[in-house]
């Protein structure tokens, strides 16, 4: 057994709290007691110890990316997010051919059941082919294809039954059918890489969507005549809205509205990383294009934003200090939100007792102390 003592401590989403926590592979106990038998974790003055961070919304880390289909490439993200607090991520695809997607599934579905170092692998997040070719952002449009259930089906076997979301642009032809699908086998459909008009997002709320897909982006604006995907998604509070707020993907003043519009439990940071998070500035690659990122923003040829070299720790500092936003309101759009979302609070999301035991620990600046998974500790920063 392990041990926090005398550490700040966000629990139960709820308050800060100066407590002792003693945990396992789970959270046994919080409270004062001394639990003198377990091994204390060293935490350096001003230390916050927090729920892990879930990304449900990543590409790749480290030189390694969900397309590449090996389980090597998964555990090179998972120990790549680790140094970021992140605990729990979903292995995102993107538009390529089915074969592609499909050794992609399969790879995650083998890791998910193996599990490994670094964060947990919580499922897959589907991005592509089922979107608009109009908002394809940096998806390649030759694997653009209409929504089908029976392409899904195939996805979900190669999967091994771990996909979580799938975007889907719901105005697209199939789009109904794969929607309600989705919904009746409890996977959450984000809509995105979409050119919807506010009626069409209407439908697909009532088909079984609940999610938007990095709001703002890739998908129809908000205009005075159309409210599209935007102003379809910061009018609706049953949609959890997916943000990447690295100041580039989103001004600070859309971050501001998003976070005035929607209800505190409806928004959720990710990162939408690529590969080249963690390798600084250079060339790279995402989908057999070649990406360049340059003073931390990952574009292709065209100039089109292709992901983003973002980390979650530093999501949490630019939605607190650029936007204003109370501390443990940003904590919560990549923690408990998130696991809510994905169907996981019960395990996930929240510091207590019998939760598992993942941590990340950062200091007041949003720097990453320690990050631990299932007991484990998977990153500790040079002190």
């Amino acid at each position: 057994m392990k041990k926090f003592e005398n550490a700040l401590v966000y629990v139960d989403g709820t308050e800060l709290r100066r407590c002792n926590v003693l945990f396992g592979e789970r959270i046994e106990k919080i409270g004062n007691g001394n639990f003198p038998d377990a091994e204390p974790i060293p935490l350096p003055e001003g230390a916050i110890v927090l729920p892990g961070l879930i990304d449900e919304h990543i590409h790749g880390a480290g030189g390694a990316d969900t397309m590449d289909g090996t389980e090597e490439a998964l555990e090179t993200i998972a120990c790549t997010l680790a140094a970021e607090g992140t605990t729990g991520f979903l292995a995102t695809t993107m538009t390529q051919s089915p074969q592609a997607i499909e050794k992609a599934l399969s790879a995650a579905g083998s890791y998910f059941e193996k599990g490994g170092r670094g964060a947990r692998l919580l499922g897959v997040h589907l991005e592509g082919p089922f979107i608009s070719a109009d908002y394809k952002g940096a998806q390649p449009l030759e694997y653009v294809a209409s929504p089908s259930v029976a392409l899904f089906e195939r996805f979900r076997a190669a999967a091994k039954n771990t996909i979580r979301i799938v975007t889907v642009a719901p105005e697209a032809e199939g789009a109904e059918a794969l929607v309600r699908h989705l919904h009746e086998l409890g996977i959450l459909v984000s809509i995105g890489h979409s050119g919807a008009s506010c009626q069409d997002v209407f439908s697909a709320i009532e088909w079984g969507a609940t999610h938007v897909t990095h709001t703002f982006n890739a998908q129809s604006p908000l205009h005075h005549r159309e409210a599209g995907v935007v102003g379809s998604a910061l009018l609706s509070d049953e949609l959890s809205c997916e943000l990447i707020a690295d100041g580039i993907h989103v001004s600070v003043a859309a971050m501001k509205l998003l976070a005035k519009c929607k209800p505190e439990d409806k928004l959720i940071l990710i990162t939408d990383a690529i590969r080249s998070k963690g390798l600084g500035d250079g060339p790279s690659e995402l989908g057999g294009q070649k990406v360049y990122v340059k003073n931390g923003e990952a574009r292709l040829r065209d100039g089109t934003l292709a992901g983003s070299v973002l980390r979650m720790n530093l999501a949490i500092k630019n939605l607190t200090e650029k936007v204003g936003l109370p501390f443990l309101r940003v904590v919560d759009c990549a923690t408990k939100n998130p696991a809510h979302d994905l169907g996981i609070s019960n395990e996930v999301g929240t510091i207590g007792e019998g939760k598992r035991a993942d941590f990340a620990v950062l200091d007041r600046d949003c720097n990453v102390l320690c990050t631990v998974v299932g007991g484990r500790t998977v990153f500790r920063a040079s002190l």
